[in-house]
């Protein structure tokens, strides 16, 4: 598992219109990672739209917000476009990133147990450290703490 301190693992995806997005282009900057389980569910909406709306007051502390989920770019764009998203969304569709963050973990639904993203999220700081993980997120305030860590 990954400490607080430890340097983010760098990663290249694609976003939603298939351009390829890597951790080090966001050097100098800090970066909010945040992994969640699937486009257009319940809780992965609240959570996305939170960071959306929130979005502004990331980028006057000089950071920005990427959400990763397995789901295809074809997926990320209907959800971007139906819900208005302006976060970028980066598909892990293999789950290498995921299992690089130790979110790719084994979970259980209704007695069915099966291996899924555990939504987390990783704030990383202008030198490609992490600053702080939060592990198990619930959605509902969550854009806001982690606002709110960044000072």
């Amino acid at each position: 598992m990954l400490k607080e301190g430890d340097k983010a693992p760098d990663f290249t995806l694609k976003d939603a219109d298939e351009s390829d997005v890597s951790l080090s282009d966001f050097k100098g900057k800090w970066v909010v990672l945040y992994f969640y389980p699937k486009d257009n569910t319940p809780g992965c909406t609240i959570e996305a739209l939170d960071f959306t709306a929130l979005k502004k007051d990331f980028e006057k502390k000089n950071a920005v917000i990427l959400g990763i989920s397995k789901d295809n770019c074809k997926a990320h764009q209907k959800f971007i476009e139906g819900k208005k998203l302006t976060i970028t969304l980066l598909s892990d569709e293999d789950t290498k990133v995921n299992q690089k963050y130790g979110v790719w973990q084994l979970k259980k639904f209704m007695g069915r147990e099966y291996m899924g993203t555990h939504r987390s999220t990783f704030l990383i700081d202008p030198k490609g450290k992490i600053a702080k993980i939060w592990y198990g997120v619930s959605p509902d305030g969550h854009a806001k703490e982690v606002l709110k860590a960044l000072g």
